[in-house]
């Protein structure tokens, strides 16, 4: 919990301070967050490689591992489902294809609103961001009463990227590997079944 709050409290200062415009331009017309993700990632790849038990999960889970972005996906829809029957004023599959981003926000908000409709594809952008926000503050929440794959699938596509430090830090370095792959697959997967959800 104390590592979400610190998150939360990052997002917070960069918030205020981005909206107050007390920052020198060079920080913000340059989009330095995508060289930060790359270090991250490099730090990430750099504590799996020294983690000799990341390899022994994966090969415990052998062919199970693809079992874990199905149950996001079939998860995901059920959820979403869910949220049909109280949301007024979207049809069923405009809930699916906005859930069906996985948090996969940047494609997925871009494919509903270049072939859809931009009223939709900004629901999309804002429910599949706060996916990821959830992800990053509720994830050893997550791990207490769900167990270790929860926040993995939670994150969905970003369980690659975004909420993988946070993944690892509540599942374990071990579980780096499984989340990696299954970010991979969602992400690859996204602009198919939301354009297949669209068509319908």
């Amino acid at each position: 919990m104390r590592g979400s709050l610190t998150i939360l409290c990052f997002f917070s200062v960069g918030l205020l301070l981005g909206y107050s415009n007390a920052l020198p331009d060079f920080l913000i017309k340059n989009d330095y967050s995508s060289y930060t993700l790359y270090f991250l990632m490099f730090l990430v790849g750099i504590g799996i490689g020294a983690d000799s038990k990341a390899f022994e999960v994966l090969k415990s889970f052998n062919l199970k591992i693809i079992l874990i972005p199905l149950t996001t996906i079939v998860g995901t829809a059920l959820g979403i489902s869910l949220i049909f029957l109280i949301l007024p004023g979207l049809s069923f599959k405009e809930v699916q294809a906005v859930g069906a981003g996985y948090g996969y926000y940047s494609l997925s908000s871009i494919i509903i609103t270049e072939t859809y409709s931009k009223t939709i594809g900004v629901v999309a952008l804002l429910s599949n961001v706060m996916r990821e926000i959830m992800t990053l503050l509720l994830a050893p929440i997550m791990v207490t009463f769900f167990g270790k794959i929860a926040p993995i699938c939670s994150g969905g596509a970003t369980s690659m990227d975004t909420t993988l430090p946070i993944i690892t830090t509540v599942s374990g370095k071990e579980y780096a590997i499984i989340s990696l792959f299954h970010g991979i697959v969602l992400t690859i997967l996204v602009p198919f079944i939301v354009s297949l959800l669209l068509a319908l």
